[in-house]
């Protein structure tokens, strides 16, 4: 993830956990195949609580101002745990809240419960950010924006991937852009893998991207090489 200025300059800000399953026979099995089967079966919550330690652990040694954004999956995020499973993660690794990002999607507030806007609450005590995942893609009012206090929103790639050909899109990007800054919340364009889109989200005020432009995925060892390089966080300078 990294920070956009007007002036052309940007840093790393943070990076994005992905789980990936590299099967001794099956070989590369995608997280479209088994996260849905871990839901199914009741696994998710033990691979979540997993994946949730490791990125405390892993970030833990990255420099004080780079975050680890984690996604919860629904069935996850209504775990009667999932508060105590972070402040016990936090804890373990002495890790500052507000360097952990909490990523949900709108699905999950589509039918809002008072479990839900508990949680919510109670996560943001914790002093965690929360974000709005793949925003746009969601079939829910607008009005949950109203209920809940999000600390970022992510515009999905599906806006992302034709905004340098349809004007519609660039339009809804656009807006999505004013209504974060309305709201008071960082936003962040997923997806970004041209230098045309770059130039555009920048023309357009988004303070952060992700995607394949800056960096494809990479495990634990290589980003800590790839801050390295990045010179701790100095700034670099994209057209």
């Amino acid at each position: 993830q990294f920070s956009l200025d007007a002036d052309g300059e940007s840093r790393v800000i943070g990076a994005e956990a992905l789980l990936r399953w590299n099967h001794t026979r099956l070989g590369q099995i995608s997280p479209a195949e088994f996260i849905p089967i871990a839901e199914e079966t009741g696994l998710i919550s033990s691979i979540g609580a997993w994946v949730l330690r490791e990125a405390c652990r892993v970030s833990k040694d990255w420099p004080e101002h780079i975050r680890v954004a984690v996604n919860l999956s629904s069935r996850q995020f209504l775990s009667p745990g999932l508060v105590p499973m972070v402040e016990n993660a936090l804890k373990a690794y002495d890790l500052r809240p507000e360097r952990l990002e909490l990523e949900v999607t709108e699905s999950l507030l589509m039918n809002s419960t008072p479990a839900v806007e508990q949680t919510l609450r109670a996560l943001s005590k914790l002093g965690v950010r929360i974000a709005l995942d793949d925003f746009g893609t969601g079939f829910s009012s607008l009005s949950y924006l109203r209920r809940f206090r999000f600390d970022k929103l992510k515009i999905d790639q599906s806006f992302i991937s034709d905004m340098e050909t349809n004007e519609d899109g660039r339009a809804i990007v656009e807006s999505v852009i004013r209504l974060a800054k309305d709201l008071r919340m960082s936003i962040a364009a997923e997806g970004v893998e041209t230098q045309s889109q770059l130039s555009i989200l920048r023309q357009l005020g988004c303070g952060e991207i992700q995607g394949y432009l800056i960096a494809r995925p990479m495990s634990a060892d290589a980003f800590a090489t790839f801050l390295k390089a990045d010179d701790d966080g100095s700034e670099r300078r994209y057209a």
